[in-house]
Formats: structure tokens, sequence, C-alpha cells
């Protein structure tokens, strides 16, 4: 689904990425943190403080510069709280001219960033071209904790490069040296235990059979950390040796969608999605999708967002049925509620067909509602703590009874 900037609750973005299909709350540079205001001095030291809570070493531009370490404090601040981190360098040779000095604190699984605090080094009064060489080099700032626990990463950029990273091993990617981790730890996935149906339901709407009725049934919750939703959904799985069925019964006081054609971008509009990662291998899943029209997208995904394949046909059947009028905002709809129907045997990766009892799958299960036609709010089974409906280390766990 997403490849839109989307989902994610929190921090909800609207710039579409075309690379793949669904959105991603949170995906970009954030906003940067405050200016903070300038020192009066520069700080240069023999020696990095005893204190330091990340010790680091690594070396940037073949030994020309080291980042020593960090020091958070507090250490135990929580997510919304300031914490002001204090990192040391040392130039061991004369520095290169023209480099800015930047900060991110990005999702240690994802590399997605969560803050932004690029500002210049020492409050712009001692960029990387006037450190002298042998003295250790301060710069200290303050930012706020994200909602979920992130990890630091520093560097230099000039123009559309980054100065490099000697060590490919201390370095997330595109020359940003690691630095400490931030936030605790986060709550585990969530488990759903699937039951076999002793007689499959009949795909039509109503979710009136027994199979629905000894499912469990499980309300999402917002897709970013969990809190409670304005509008509620339930969702409910059950299986046979040929497919697995989901069902979800939807609130909403406005039914509605544009969008009439097989693989047509409905996650920009209100949608229920499956995600299935049948051998939870973290790359290969496949992401299904109806809207309140019963209009289907579905997608095969190689990696993560990468080569998404509109090509595959998940042979889903569904069932929609609308409790108001759909597309007429003058009155007030109750909601809807759908039926699914997929294949074992067309799901990428699908270790067993019928599963075997104990066998463990990644999944999740969304909804996107636009409460008055405008913004969006994200749900799901397993919150994300990121905004990025695609973050399969998130996903949850559907085990099979």
């Amino acid at each position: 689904m997403r490849s839109v900037l989307r989902p994610s609750p929190l921090l909800l973005s609207a710039l579409v990425l075309l690379a793949s299909a669904c959105r991603d709350e949170q995906a970009g540079p954030r906003p940067r943190t405050p200016a903070l205001p300038p020192p009066t001095q520069v700080r240069f030291l023999d020696a990095a403080p005893a204190d330091l809570t990340w010790r680091a070493g690594t070396t940037f531009a073949h030994g020309t510069v080291r980042y020593l370490g960090t020091r958070v404090s507090p250490r135990g601040a929580a997510p919304g709280q300031p914490v002001q981190l204090s990192h040391y360098f040392e130039a061991l040779q004369p520095p290169p001219q023209g480099w800015e000095f930047f900060v991110h604190v990005v999702d240690p699984s994802t590399g997605q960033m969560l803050v932004n605090a690029d500002h210049g080094f020492a409050g712009g009064l001692a960029p990387l071209g006037s450190w002298p060489v042998g003295k250790v080099v301060e710069d200290v700032h303050t930012l706020t904790l994200p909602a979920t626990p992130g990890r630091v990463v520093l560097g230099f950029w000039k123009g559309d490069e980054r100065l490099g990273v000697d060590d490919p091993k201390v370095h997330a990617g595109d020359n940003r040296m690691w630095g400490p981790e931030l936030g605790g730890s986060l709550p585990p996935p969530p488990e759903y235990i699937v039951h076999r149906a002793a007689r499959p339901p009949v795909i039509d709407g109503a979710l009136d059979d027994a199979a629905w009725k000894a499912a469990t049934p499980v309300v999402l919750r917002g897709s970013f950390d969990g809190r409670p939703v304005a509008l509620r959904t339930e969702a409910r799985l059950t299986y046979d040796d040929q497919h697995l069925y989901v069902a979800f019964d939807v609130e909403d006081p406005d039914v509605w969608g544009t969008l009439r054609e097989k693989d047509q971008p409905l996650y920009t509009q209100e949608v229920v999605e499956v995600f299935l990662d049948a051998n939870a291998d973290g790359r290969t899943y496949n992401e299904l999708q109806v809207s309140p029209h019963n209009v289907h997208f579905d997608a095969y995904f190689p990696a993560r967002r990468q080569g998404m394949d509109l090509g595959w046909d998940s042979g889903m059947r569904s069932a929609v049925k609308v409790r108001g009028t759909l597309d007429d905002p003058s009155d007030r709809d109750e909601g809807w509620r759908v039926e699914l129907q997929i294949p074992f045997a067309r799901l990428a990766e699908v270790p067993h067909v019928p599963p075997q009892k104990g066998e463990r799958w990644r999944f999740n299960l969304y909804r996107l509602e636009h409460p008055g036609r405008r913004g969006e709010e994200g749900q799901s089974f397993a919150p994300l703590f990121v905004g990025d409906f695609h973050a399969l280390p998130r996903f949850g766990w559907l085990v099979f009874d």
C-alpha cells in the first residue's frame, strides 16, 4: 500500500513516494528543532570528558577527523522530554573546508528519520574547517525525545555529499555515523491466534456466520503508538485448508470513495488493508486492500518498499455491506463491513498449504479514515511506533491454531 507518504498518525505526511504504493506517515526529514541560542564561546579541550555515555573513536575522511563520543543528559528522559547532547570531535589533520554539521535521530530498524536536529557546530562558531589540530571540540545542543526509541546519527555535509566515514561498520548508510541510542524499549509485537473454521464463512459482507462468532475479535488502535481512536474498527480472522479469511467491521459516519478501478491508490482514501509476510523473513510480503466500493488493490513486494509488483493478483474475493449511503456527505452513516477470502497458494513464500499448527507469520491489519474528508487517521492491529505502514519489524504475529 504505501508508498505515498502516509500513514503514519503522529505526523502524517502527504508526499507521494512513486516507488511503492502505500503511504509513509513520517517519511522524509521532519522539521528541524528550534534554533538554539548560540554559545558565547567555543570550548577547545585537551581530552573528551570522562563521563561520556556513548564512546566512539571512529574517523572521517581517511583519518582526518575523529568522533570521540557523546554525553546524553539526562539519560533516563521520557518521550516528549528534552535531552542535552554534547558531542566531542578531534581534528587529527588539518580539516577540510566548507562542510556543515548534521544530527539526526532515526528509527534503528528502518533508518527512517524521527528528528532532524541539524545546526551549525557550536552554534555556528566552530565550523569543521576552523578546528585546530590536536584539540577536542565540543558541540552542545538540546532536542525533544521522539515518541519512539531512536538512534543518533551524525556527520558532515556539503551540497549533495556527506563526508566519508572510514569504517563502513560504524555508519548507518550514506556516511551517517552511529551515535547513542535514545529512549527506552518498545513493547513486544502482539499476537493473534487464528482458529481453523469448522465451516468457512459465506463471503457476503454480513459477518453473521458461525466462523466469525468463533473468531477472536480485535479492536484496531492508533497505528503510530496504539492510542485509542475516535471511530471503532473491529477485525477477526479465521482459515481453512485453502484460504485465510479476514473480516472488518468499520464505524464510519461518512462512507465514501471516488476510485473505481483495481490497483488505483486506494490508500489515499478510506480503505481497510491486510499485510502478510508469510515466511516472516522481513522482506517478501503482500499488501491487500479493499475500499467501501469493494475495489481491490493488491501488490507483491520482494523487499521492503522495493519492486512493488501490481501485476501480481491475490485472487482474493471480498464483499462489502455499507450501513448507510455511499458517497452522500449530507446524512450520517453507521459504517461498513468487509469480508475477504485470500487464497494461501497465491501469497508470497508461504511455508505450508494449509499452514501447520503453530506456524507463525508476520502480519498487520490497517484502516485509513479521513474524518470530514480532511486529514487522515491510521489504525492498526500492531502499533508501529514509526510513521511507516511498511515497517515489517513492527508487524504482529499471526499464529495458526
